[in-house]
């Protein structure tokens, strides 16, 4: 049937849709039959309960599997608690299953690194979209034979960071380096061999990405950010700010505009939230004073 058809072509009746064909109320003639079934996909599959679980998790990279094996459950919510021997027989079991599905040191240290660039993401509030993409850039790491001689921990850090830097999502080494188990030379490391045989895209991080993070643990208004956002960009646009920390660029930013709208920001509280020194922070400020003189 045509989608503009809207009576029937023997008595110009009404037309009626009745499941999946289409019938007129007069003379009861089959217009079209349509056999898709566009209902729900998922079907409850526990007698009683309207639970719309059908399939398993979706694929990720996050997962040295894809997401894509199996694993026995804990026994909780839905089904019985297993006690006494089957209890201890499950446990068997699923340890068991858990040696099988890593077959060797490549694919064990690789659901050790995926678990801590989870970790490190979410103690860092990232989107799930780095840690798809930082784990995706452990595995060519790892196929490159980078991680002979270098931590794993070092690796994970530096993955979301790099990430970071590619996204230009504002954390700095300091900010990846306090959640990780890595320390920052590690972290250094393992970015420097990154960038040097993967030839990462990475560029300088504009000092706007810092400026709600800033202006927030400062407690200042948005009349205040805004006028910083607009000092960084004419800034980034006439060259003030090239080969200056953004963060602390940042930071002098909202410094200038506080001062300009009367509220009460030091340069060592400035500092402090960009963790950097004050001199960071002052040197900024003057190169935004002079230039807007």
């Amino acid at each position: 049937m045509s989608k503009a058809q809207t009576s029937c072509p023997e008595c110009s009746g009404h037309l009626q849709r009745e499941r999946d064909e289409t019938v007129c109320d007069e003379c009861g003639l089959v217009v079209g039959s349509d056999r898709i079934d566009r209902g729900p996909e998922w079907r409850s599959t526990t007698e009683g309960e309207s639970s719309k679980k059908r399939t398993g998790a979706p694929l990720t990279r996050s997962r040295h599997d894809r997401g894509l094996s199996t694993e026995i459950g804990y026994g909780r919510g839905e089904t019985t608690r297993l006690t006494g021997r089957k209890r201890r027989a499950v446990a068997r079991m699923r340890r068991q299953h858990n040696r099988a599905r890593t077959g060797s040191k490549r694919e064990r240290n690789k659901v050790y690194a995926f678990t801590e660039v989870r970790r490190v993401v979410g103690a860092l509030s990232l989107p799930a979209h780095v840690r798809e993409q930082a784990c995706a850039l452990f595995e060519s790491a790892q196929n490159e034979d980078l991680l002979q001689g270098r931590s794993l921990e070092g690796f994970a850090a530096a993955t979301v960071y790099a990430v970071c830097r590619v996204q230009g999502i504002s954390r700095t080494i300091d900010e990846v380096v306090e959640p990780a188990r890595a320390t920052a030379a590690e972290l250094k490391a393992a970015y420097d061999a990154l960038n040097r045989e993967l030839g990462l895209p990475t560029g300088p991080i504009d000092p706007r990405e810092y400026l709600a993070r800033y202006a927030t643990e400062l407690d200042l208004p948005t009349v205040v950010e805004s006028r910083a956002r607009e000092l960084a960009g004419e800034a980034v646009e006439d060259g003030t700010a090239a080969g200056r920390n953004p963060g602390g660029f940042a930071a002098a930013c909202l410094y200038l505009a506080a001062r300009e709208h009367d509220h009460d920001v030091t340069q060592a509280e400035a500092a402090d939230v960009a963790d950097v020194s004050s001199v960071t922070v002052r040197s900024g400020f003057y190169a935004l004073r002079d230039g807007a003189a």
